[in-house]
């Protein structure tokens, strides 16, 4: 029987690898319903090949465009906006979604998802880390199972073993380093953002690509861990391990670790999530271990990247702090891209707007929502200022 899935986000870096996959096994799934917002060009290609029933895209002006490209060759029902993106999250034919949005628009849709008892299949990291608590508690209510598709994650979800869950030691989740963790400081000031799209091992989307090269994205790694595992931050650990073939360890009181390793192909953990509970052969390349020879690590240096200790410091802290950090993070970002701010300003403005933070605990959805909205407010502010 094929597994009948909704893509969020299927025109981005991880969708289109969702699709590769799907492509390739479409005995075993269905694509019911695609959001593609406005690359129209290759959400056509996508519905002439996939067939879907319903399609989202970002507003009613492209909701017409598309229609005029298709021409009536496919018979889908075109919606746009979060309306579209909460309806094909909770149709009922659906058993998974995967949400490979970026940024908060998937909040509501994941939720909508969620509560209408559905699989999720998890590539957005902005989401859990500004509403971890929320989707959490909200997920094991509905008993629905969050899998996560980031490399990390995949791995850290693979290595633990329910059993023996109370005995974890710690948890170790690798970084690369980025394209700039052997650098100088001083070099840091002036570079630019063709250098920090370059990551060493990885070709990942312009936004995770410069949260690699800040290390942002390991530090909100923490924060999405300790929400996904229910593990305590005090036990989860970053180390540089450049060669990205380890993605994540665990260790367990008696002295064993487990890890996981594969090659720098996001299409294996997304492969995992799709056929999940299921180990499902493919043909993706193998890691050679005589070939690389040797695999490295190394403490990472929280001085010279301070995202890290940004990042502990809004989880512990908890309440509404992570959402902050999330949202200043992502202007900042948008706003070094946009070539407005330079590359070492980017964690220093993220700094100065949780410094000015009041936190709220226990925030609920619209709590989360407000606050992220304020948060980017402040944070464009302050990136005009600093020009």
């Amino acid at each position: 029987m094929k597994k009948k899935l909704t893509i969020l986000g299927s025109t981005g870096s991880i969708g289109r690898q969702t699709m590769d996959i799907i492509q390739n096994d479409l005995e075993s799934f269905e694509v019911v319903a695609l959001a593609g917002w406005n690359n129209i060009d290759l959400l056509t290609i996508q519905i002439n090949k996939f067939r879907p029933k319903y399609v989202v895209v970002k507003d009613d002006k492209v909701a017409k465009e598309l229609k005029n490209r298709l021409k009536n060759r496919c018979n889908c029902n075109i919606l746009y906006g979060e309306y579209g993106l909460n309806k094909i999250s909770a149709i009922k034919e659906i058993e998974t979604v995967v949400v490979a949005i970026t940024g908060m628009a998937a909040l509501k849709p994941t939720i909508e998802a969620i509560n209408a008892k559905k699989e999720i299949c998890l590539a957005n990291k902005e989401i859990v880390v500004s509403a971890g608590e929320v989707l959490t508690v909200k997920a094991k209510q509905n008993g629905v199972n969050l899998i996560p598709i980031d490399s990390e994650h995949s791995g850290i979800f693979q290595c633990i073993q329910p059993q023996y869950f109370d005995n974890i030691e710690k948890i170790i989740i690798t970084a690369s380093g980025g394209p700039f963790y052997n650098l100088k400081e001083t070099a840091l000031e002036n570079v630019s953002v063709e250098d920090a799209l370059n990551h060493p091992n990885w070709k990942m989307g312009s936004k995770v690509s410069i949260d690699s090269a800040t290390l942002m994205n390991k530090g909100l790694e923490v924060i999405e861990a300790h929400w996904l595992f229910g593990i305590t931050v005090s036990k989860i650990e970053i180390l540089v391990h450049p060669q990205s073939y380890i993605h994540a360890l665990v260790q367990y009181d008696d002295g064993s670790m487990i890890t996981q390793l594969s090659n720098h192909d996001m299409h294996i953990p997304i492969h995992f999530a799709l056929y999940y509970p299921r180990r499902v052969k493919n043909n993706f390349s193998r890691i050679n271990l005589a070939q690389i020879g040797q695999l490295t690590f190394r403490k990472i240096d929280t001085k010279r990247f301070p995202s890290i200790d940004l990042c502990y410091d809004a989880i512990k802290q908890g309440g509404t702090a992570p959402a902050v950090l999330n949202a200043a993070n992502e202007v900042a970002v948008n706003a070094f891209l946009n070539k407005s701010i330079k590359f070492k300003n980017i964690i220093k403005i993220v700094s100065t707007v949780m410094s000015k933070h009041k936190n709220k605990n226990n925030p609920d959805i619209y709590d989360i929502i407000n606050i992220d909205k304020e948060t980017r407010k402040l944070t464009e502010k302050l990136c005009d200022e600093i020009k």
